[in-house]
């Protein structure tokens, strides 16, 4: 059973919306973005979520006190990294937490893949680098680079992922979760019908 995580949550219902459907994981995104949320909110949310769901932070070359604060809180479980955040800024993190680190790898060609595996961050997040844009990257890449190096770093597979492409997605990649934003909404909103579809079939396939 592969891991899904519906990311974007920006509205009082949106948790209630995973909350029925249950993904292993939700994203709050603090960076700027039309889905951006503040911290007050996530606070406030943090407590009506399901026990068994994981939130994580998404940031943009935020300051590592705001990060770690944020995870020390136990408002998020983890944290994702989607800006310039080099090695030695996630050292510094690991040592003011104990918490997962993601770092997103916005994936061009197999040497970006290559390249994200050296991280000490706990996890990758591999996407084509727009954000939320509901656009793909080249999956064989992920499958010519796992020929290549033994011991690959688990991952999320985001960017341009839906309903229709989800099962293709996974036989290509093999990642240890999916994660979704744009996928699960209508008009630019966390459609309800759309989550508990992809996590039923998430869960179920």
């Amino acid at each position: 059973m592969r891991k899904i995580k519906i990311c974007g949550l920006f509205r009082d219902c949106d948790i209630d919306y995973v909350n029925e459907a249950r993904p292993d994981f939700i994203g709050f995104v603090f960076a700027k973005s039309r889905r951006q949320v503040s911290v007050v909110w996530a606070e406030a949310m943090r407590p009506r979520l399901k026990s068994e769901i994981t939130p994580v932070g998404v940031f943009v070359n935020e300051s590592l006190e705001k990060v770690a604060k944020l995870l020390n809180d136990n408002t998020i479980e983890m944290a994702q990294l989607h800006g310039d955040e080099n090695e030695n800024y996630i050292r510094e993190l690991k040592t003011l937490t104990n918490k997962p680190i993601i770092k997103a790898v916005r994936v061009l060609s197999e040497e970006d893949i290559v390249s994200g595996q050296h991280t000490v961050a706990d996890f990758l997040l591999l996407d084509n680098g727009a954000g939320g844009t509901g656009e793909s990257f080249d999956w064989s890449l992920v499958s010519q680079v796992k020929n290549q190096e033994q011991n690959q770093k688990p991952f999320f597979l985001a960017g341009g992922l839906m309903a229709d492409n989800l099962e293709q997605a996974i036989l290509a990649t093999s990642p240890y979760a999916v994660d979704l934003s744009s996928g699960v909404e209508t008009d630019g909103l966390k459609d309800r019908a759309k989550i508990l579809e992809i996590v039923r079939r998430m869960h179920n396939g």
